[in-house]
């Protein structure tokens, strides 16, 4: 039998301590998670409400098959920055007439819905995802267009969001444009590159500039409805495809349009699967707070793919990085997982050759962090580190196969290179609260700054300052241990979202559906040159 055995002991101490303090993390995610969902603050929305219109995630959740889930993308965006968190603009991945889709839907109680330079980051990677697994795109659109205080960062960037509606279009993939509102100045595109648009009744309106622009520009005396309004758009300029009476109505009208795309995903959806032999609520109490304690990644393993059965890859060679087969949600995929933190030449070379397999067999791959990097020191520069951990590297930045990454602890150095970071596009990338990331450990990178001036001031004779040391030690670690956090990072859309360890599997298994929406396929070659 192949089913994983577990070791993890529910009523000891250890367990008992690492489970308190992963609940205390997912109480300072929820509370980002709460200031995120609301939106502009009650002013605001009381404001929007008086004005008879739906907030942005209810306009999604009458959108969506109802009881279905909606796996929302970058929540946190902006989080730690000068703008509100969740950067005015809800992103994610539900299910539409029986089709999955990625929604985008402005805020409008953030600003007006304007987007600032993190609404940006976080519209172009929902884009992305939907170029990458051939998602229909629908925009559920009202914003005032550009943050003008920041049209700096805004508007050279900013063209590829057009760019990238073109593209999707030329590729097959369906864009469906729904306007409740405002949809001005560049962002009339939105509408004006869709391959569907649906406009509200009185409540649309759609101009490149409006009424005090025009007649600044032109000395042309106009309204908001005959300048851009949805009647006219839908009998004059043809804009509008589809009239809308009400916002009800308008997702009404979008579902139906999903529902004629004809839409068809690569691969069908596979059987039921059976579920882990063990709680998912287990999950909570395997990360140490401690990231330099190592845990068995076989615990996380076993809690996540269909059965609890996993057919593990060369167990005995390189034995701080778990590699194997198994399903997860009826999705075959192989797992590579850090075990002890360190990546040592066996593991490197262990990991090119399961990825080359993966893709060999057209399998997706799940990669589970926790590593410190790649192991450093005479013996192992002297063993071929560099040009081991570089073919490892190579066989991820080649690999086709779709990849997901976890981060659950550790993730630092060209460690997190090697198992597929941000930097090396996998589809979807999540982080649990007890992650953290960055070039090297915070007493690590404080302590090589350190011996760097020690070193300095030896070779200029001058005495070295022991108290400015310790000063300058304990403020970068302060530094770098704020700066790896998974909150942080998220902010800055280096993951897909923070998520609490006990949803990984459906996170997970909603990640593997939509992709499969796309073909998968591996590399047949393509590999770059793999030093010996």
């Amino acid at each position: 039998m192949t089913v994983l055995a577990t070791g993890l002991d529910t009523t000891g101490a250890e367990y008992t301590e690492r489970r308190a303090q992963m609940l205390a993390k997912l109480t300072e995610v929820g509370s980002a998670h709460a200031e995120a969902t609301a939106g502009g603050g009650e002013k605001y929305v009381a404001r929007h409400r008086k004005r008879g219109k739906l907030l942005a995630r209810e306009r999604i959740e009458l959108l969506l098959d109802p009881d279905t889930p909606f796996l929302e993308l970058s929540p946190l965006a902006a989080w730690g920055s000068d703008y509100p968190v969740g950067a005015s603009v809800v992103t994610g991945i539900g299910t539409v007439e029986g089709v999955e889709c990625l929604i985008t839907a402005n805020d409008p109680t953030v600003r007006g819905g304007a987007s600032n330079p993190w609404s940006l980051k976080k519209a172009l990677r929902a884009n992305e995802i939907a170029f990458a697994n051939r998602l229909p795109l629908i925009s559920l659109v009202e914003s005032g267009g550009a943050d003008l205080p920041s049209q700096k960062e805004i508007f050279i960037p900013g063209g590829a969001l057009f760019r990238d509606l073109t593209r999707l279009s030329a590729a097959g993939i369906p864009t469906v444009a729904v306007v409740f509102g405002n949809s001005t100045a560049g962002g009339a595109y939105v509408p004006g590159m869709s391959d569907h648009v649906i406009m509200v009744k009185e409540r649309a309106k759609v101009f490149l500039g409006g009424p005090p622009l025009v007649k600044m520009a032109t000395g042309e005396e106009s309204d908001d409805e005959s300048l851009g309004g949805a009647e006219m758009h839908a009998r004059t300029s043809g804009l509008a495809d589809y009239f809308a009476l009400d916002e009800p109505d308008a997702l009404r009208q979008a579902r139906r349009v999903v529902a004629r795309l004809n839409w068809r995903k690569a691969h069908p959806d596979p059987a039921p699967a059976a579920p882990p032999a063990y709680d998912e609520e287990e999950l909570l109490g395997i990360v140490p707070g401690d990231l330099k304690a190592p845990f068995d990644p076989r615990e996380v393993i076993a809690r996540i793919v269909d059965g609890s059965d996993f057919d593990e890859f060369k167990p005995l060679y390189g034995p701080s990085l778990t590699t194997g087969w198994a399903r997860l949600h009826g999705y075959p995929v192989g797992i590579l997982a850090n075990a002890q933190g360190v990546l040592f030449s066996a593991e490197s070379q262990k990991a090119a050759q399961f990825i080359q397999l993966a893709n060999q067999r057209d399998i997706p791959l799940l990669f589970l962090h926790n590593t410190t990097g790649y192991m450093v020191g005479k013996e192992y520069e002297q063993g071929g580190i560099i040009k081991h951990g570089a073919m490892m590297i190579n066989a991820v930045s080649n690999s086709k196969v779709p990849h997901l990454s976890v981060l659950m602890g550790a993730s630092y150095g060209a460690g997190h290179y090697g198992m597929c970071g941000r930097a090396y596009d996998p589809r979807f990338l999540f982080a649990w609260p007890s992650a953290k990331s960055a070039v090297m450990g915070p007493q690590q990178l404080a302590g090589v700054l350190s011996l760097v001036a020690r070193a300095s001031a030896a070779a200029k004779g001058q005495p070295y300052d022991e108290e400015a040391d310790a000063g300058l030690r304990a403020m970068v670690e302060q530094q770098i241990e704020s700066e790896s956090l998974p909150m942080f990072l998220s902010g800055r859309l280096y993951d897909d979202g923070v998520i609490d360890p006990r949803d990984t599997r459906t996170v997970l298994g909603l990640c593997l559906s939509a992709l499969h929406t796309a073909p998968v396929e591996g590399a047949r070659g393509g590999f770059g040159v793999f030093r010996m």
